[in-house]
């Protein structure tokens, strides 16, 4: 395995549109130098390759941040400048098509990855956390998993290990099904600039935003790439259907409670034990958290009672904000987010000066 060290700090970016450029951005905002190459785009002289091999000279990892399409042709191009201290990587959102390419062009010589970011370029401007990526190691290249891991752990991301095939079926069944229902709901216009709507529609407007804005232009790609896509569309498209035939069926009738039978919405916990299991685990946590600020409330009235007995004031600022520190450093120490403790703990003292004051 090579271990010098411009390789091991360089990535080389064939391709630098919307996703390449924001990756871009991202590894040199993680400190790791990066140079692109792509004809098409307008790219910073301190990032730009003049040619195919300026751009994988002295790369530790060369990404091909191409449509899953061009992939191959884009490896084919790479193939005469590459070595086997290099790894090569895609970003693609299908794995199975790009892995047959990989094989096919670089096989056994060069070593290679598949990857596919779960986030884009509105993730990234949002600034949205945390960043997680799918890696699917290689038989033939299992050091190029973990230098790929590697990677994109130093650019804080979470890595997720699958298989191409299990990735394209998760895919299928989310990412493809989001894009198609997305694509259906803008074609037929629903919900499009009115003044209010439900809070359930809200969730779906900002997921057909995100679609919109930040890949919008990939759905054709997904449906038609993922090879598990058409099945996961039909599927869909068959269930609604279905649901809409016992709704009319069950307005003709109009002889039972509405929503009954086939057109009811499940419970998730009906339909899953383990999570009612879970459900009822956080119920008791719960209720003995309700059952501790109880108990909390009783100490704070009896530290506003000490506080009156000597005319201290309700607010002590310095003591608060010492409470804030310590209880971000203990959700530090048990791994859990400080700044998310921090608001509960700051809802907390809210209710307690309020106690405190009655």
């Amino acid at each position: 395995m090579y271990s010098g060290g411009m390789q091991q700090e360089t990535v080389a970016l064939l391709g630098y549109g919307r996703f390449g450029r924001s990756l871009g951005q991202l590894l040199a905002d993680g400190g790791i130098t990066h140079r692109a190459y792509d004809p098409h785009a307008t790219i910073a002289p301190e990032y730009r390759a003049t040619s195919l091999r300026d751009l994988t000279a002295g790369a530790a990892f060369v990404v091909v941040a191409v449509p899953v399409p061009r992939v191959r042709a884009a490896l084919a191009d790479l193939r005469p400048y590459l070595d086997h201290s290099q790894v090569v990587l895609d970003v693609g959102s299908v794995k199975v098509r790009p892995a047959a390419d990989f094989a096919a062009v670089l096989g056994s010589a060069i070593p290679w990855c598949g990857t596919h970011p779960l986030f884009g370029p509105l993730s990234l401007a949002l600034a949205e956390r945390p960043l997680r990526v799918v890696v699917c190691p290689v038989r033939e290249h299992p050091e190029a998993a973990e230098r790929v891991r590697s990677l994109y752990e130093r650019i804080g991301c979470e890595v997720i290990e699958q298989t191409p095939e299990g990735h394209d079926r998760v895919m299928a069944h989310t990412h493809a099904l989001t894009f198609f229902v997305a694509k259906g709901m803008v074609d037929a216009g629903a919900g499009m600039e009115v003044p209010f709507a439900p809070p359930s529609f809200q969730a779906i407007s900002r997921a057909i935003e995100t679609v919109r804005s930040d890949a919008g232009h990939l759905f054709a790609a997904i449906a038609h790439e993922n090879p598990f896509a058409a099945e996961a569309r039909k599927e869909l498209v068959q269930a609604l259907v279905s649901i809409d035939r016992a709704l009319d069926e069950e307005a003709i009738a109009d002889d039972g409670p509405q929503g009954s039978g086939r057109v009811s919405i499940p419970d998730l916990g009906d339909r899953s034990p383990e999570l009612k299991e879970t459900r009822d685990h956080i119920d008791g946590v719960d209720r003995e958290i309700v059952r501790l600020l109880g108990q909390r409330a009783q100490l704070v009235q009896r530290a506003a009672r000490a506080k009156a007995a000597i005319g201290a004031p309700v607010l002590d600022g310095t003591r608060e904000a010492e409470m804030a520190t310590a209880r971000r450093q203990w959700a530090t120490d048990a791994k859990i987010d400080p700044e998310s403790v921090g608001d509960v703990f700051r809802a907390i003292l809210t209710m307690s000066r309020r106690a405190q004051r009655t």
